[in-house]
């Protein structure tokens, strides 16, 4: 039987930074955005994500996608 990926929602994670410690080391903090549609195109969630951390002003270290899929067994 062959295996089938549902997707599910996902998960976008922005690192980010605020600071640095006394000894220069750079202090980095995350957000989730969660329950994003699995419909949603991958440029497209970068695009929201870029904008949203635009209004900021933090450097935006990375930007990290989590995709869920449910696994059924057809």
């Amino acid at each position: 039987m062959a295996v089938v990926a549902h997707p599910l929602s996902s998960t976008v994670v922005i690192r980010y930074q605020t600071g640095e410690t006394p000894s220069g080391v750079p202090i980095i903090r995350q957000k989730s955005l969660n329950n994003v549609k699995a419909e949603a195109t991958d440029q497209d969630i970068y695009d929201v994500a870029a904008a949203f951390f635009g209004l900021s002003e933090r450097p935006v270290i990375q930007t990290i996608l989590r995709k869920n899929f449910d696994l059924i067994d057809e």
